[in-house]
């Protein structure tokens, strides 16, 4: 079976619960999995309930697709990911993403739990994710293209769409939500960044720190989707906190 195939063969899994198509798939990173809550509920589908599809080992990631209108809007919602560092290869790692857009997505809003890097974050702040930095996780598209999908070569310029950012900018302001915005770096994980590799991600133009999110973003701008994200920076990085940090992300 090509990859290809595997995720045609996930998305008939999915057909067999529900036919509903989303305009926005949206991903319910660390501590954040109650938002589904929200979702008038179509359908919901286990990841269980998927051949061949990756399911979370990580606890408060409890691994459903729910399907319903948010604002009147078509949505489907990961309610929990998987990560690179539970073991999975990058393919199995982005698969949630590249079904939903399989399912009829064309927006992906990524979100997720961070350590701040930026003098001026504390936690519990927002962070519009403006840009990435990819180098220090593997790239999901290495390896043989998925021509169906997009481009060997994917421009990387705006991934993370700029209309879209400016919508959440200005929701924010209206609703008095103090947003921050910044780069984001994605790790492998799962030990946390030493306070070296902290003071380097800062030099690199870092504001924020986590293991999960940019492979996604990468996906998703591969297959054309309109890409943006939110970091809830839980905590102070390594070096940054007086305290020793043991909470996943």
């Amino acid at each position: 079976m090509t990859p290809y195939e595997r995720l045609q063969a996930c998305l008939e899994c999915v057909r067999k619960h529900t036919d509903f198509v989303p305009k926005v798939g949206l991903v319910l990173g660390s501590g954040l999995g109650d938002f589904a809550k929200n979702i008038d509920v179509v359908a919901k589908v286990p990841y269980t309930e998927i051949d061949s599809f990756p399911v979370s080992t990580v606890s408060g990631h409890e691994g459903n697709y729910i399907f319903g209108t948010l604002g009147g809007v078509n949505i489907v919602c990961m309610q929990g990911r998987v990560h690179y560092y539970e073991g999975y290869s990058t393919f199995d790692t982005v698969l949630p993403i590249r079904l939903m857009g399989l399912m009829g997505a064309e927006i992906i809003f990524l979100t997720n739990a961070s350590g701040g890097i930026n003098d001026g974050f504390k936690a519990g702040d927002f962070m519009l994710i403006t840009d990435h930095i990819s180098s220090f996780a593997p790239n999901p598209l290495i390896g043989a293209n998925i021509e169906e999908l997009g481009p060997r070569f994917p421009d990387m310029s705006h991934v993370y769409n700029p209309q879209l950012c400016s919508i959440i900018q200005n929701a924010a302001l209206k609703n008095n939500i103090d947003l921050k915005s910044g780069v984001y770096v994605q790790t492998t994980g799962p030990s946390f960044e030493s306070p070296a590799e902290i003071q380097m991600f800062k030099k690199l133009g870092a504001d924020a720190v986590g293991m999960s999110t940019v492979i996604e973003a990468i996906a998703a701008n591969h297959m054309g989707l309109k890409v943006c994200g939110i970091s809830c920076v839980c905590n102070l990085a390594a070096g940054i906190s007086p305290t020793p940090l043991d909470r996943k992300r």
